[in-house]
């Protein structure tokens, strides 16, 4: 059979060209869906031995740099509606690769149509989709263009082509406008004729949720470190009319930030840095989301990115100076670009504590990666 086709033997001739660090998601496929991703994801006309998951796609293998073995996320989409983002958070992992303004992607909607005729015409399995990792699906820009709006439309249309549909903002309010949240309910229920309709409804597995970045009580906290993002008060507020309108919210404590007395006496106030998540500012928080009933809460730690081609902001240098002071004598750790506090120091002086809280108020607390890989 010929190798550019839909037909199974070309996407297994197709597969066996795979990366290495794909293979543990491409292996585990019956030969009908591994045929299928290979046919979806992999360039068909390259030339090379090997092959990554990089056939130009706006609905994308979720992390297409990701060793499989190391960020085991297995087959699942990610739509980044925009470039960039307005938000200009200090702590962002995403300025180590994304532009400092925020864009519209040229021929989004086409692409996208493209896309998601494709998964019909290969017959790629289910998976789950989120919107979005390296910027905000709900920025300000999105009052302007719509993209979002138009995805999520269309991923209504083809709903029966994904499980979970996760999307991540700072910006709750545009999601709890009414023309949202009416496609949200929508995306809440799965088809009949869904795969995967049984196991949600057995296992009370709701198939939507929206994420929500609330990582400080005090506006003067996020005026500091989310300069461009909306008021904390805003964000409240939006979580309120998501959670009573049923849909479902994750409230993400993320990034988690040491707090005084740091070693030797210093404050936070010594680096010149507010005293953001002060343990009572945290209770509030965790508090907030057992009230409104939120599905969880996400966390992690707060990483020092080396931005792309410039260096690191006055704000990030004198957080990464209070981190040295933490972890003295040893040093940070340093990988994927971003400086971090080693484990123990990290587990010790910035998650137990708060997870204790989390415990208190019997709210469920996942890390942001273990949570990703378990969006079913």
């Amino acid at each position: 059979m010929s190798l550019f086709g839909t037909d199974i033997d070309g996407g297994l001739v197709l597969a066996q060209r795979v990366d290495q660090k794909y293979r543990p998601v491409f292996d585990a496929m019956d030969p009908k869906d591994r045929a299928a991703l290979a046919w979806y994801f992999l360039p068909h006309r390259s030339g090379k031995p090997v092959v990554g998951v990089t056939r130009p796609c706006i609905l994308k293998w979720y992390c297409p740099f990701a060793s499989q073995r190391d960020f085991p996320s297995g087959h699942r989409y990610c739509i980044n509606v925009y470039t960039g983002c307005g938000h200009a958070c200090e702590y962002c992992y995403a300025t180590g690769y994304e532009p400092d303004q925020a864009n519209c992607k040229k021929n989004f909607e086409r692409g996208l149509l493209r896309d998601l005729a494709d998964l019909d015409k290969y017959d790629v399995p289910v998976a789950p989709v989120h919107m979005s990792n390296s910027t905000d699906a709900f920025q300000e820009l999105e009052r302007q263009v719509g993209q979002t709006l138009f995805a999520m439309k269309q991923i209504l249309r083809s709903r029966r082509r994904f499980t979970s549909v996760v999307l991540l903002t700072k910006n709750p309010a545009i999601p709890a406008e009414p023309q949202y949240l009416d496609i949200l309910r929508q995306l809440n229920s799965l088809p009949g004729d869904h795969p995967g309709k049984a196991r949600f409804e057995q296992q009370n597995l709701p198939p939507l949720r929206v994420e929500v970045s609330l990582a400080f009580w005090r506006d003067e906290a996020g005026a500091f470190f989310d300069p461009g993002a909306p008021a904390i008060s805003e964000r409240i507020n939006a979580v309120r009319k998501l959670t009573d309108a049923r849909i479902p919210v994750v409230l993400r404590i993320d990034p988690l930030l040491p707090r005084s007395p740091l070693p030797n006496g210093k404050t936070f106030a010594d680096f010149d840095l507010p005293e953001a998540q002060p343990l009572d500012d945290l209770e509030r928080l965790v508090a907030f989301a057992a009230e409104v009933g939120c599905m969880k809460i996400v966390y992690s730690v707060a990483k020092i990115t080396q931005p792309r081609f410039k260096q690191l902001s006055p704000t990030m240098q004198n957080l990464k100076r209070a981190y040295e002071q933490l972890c003295h004598p040893q040093r940070l750790d340093f990988h994927g670009g971003s400086w971090r506090l080693p484990h123990h120091i990290a587990q010790h002086h910035v998650v137990e504590p708060f997870l204790a809280i989390c415990q208190r108020y019997n709210m469920p607390a996942t890390f942001c990666k273990q949570n990703l890989v378990s969006t079913p």
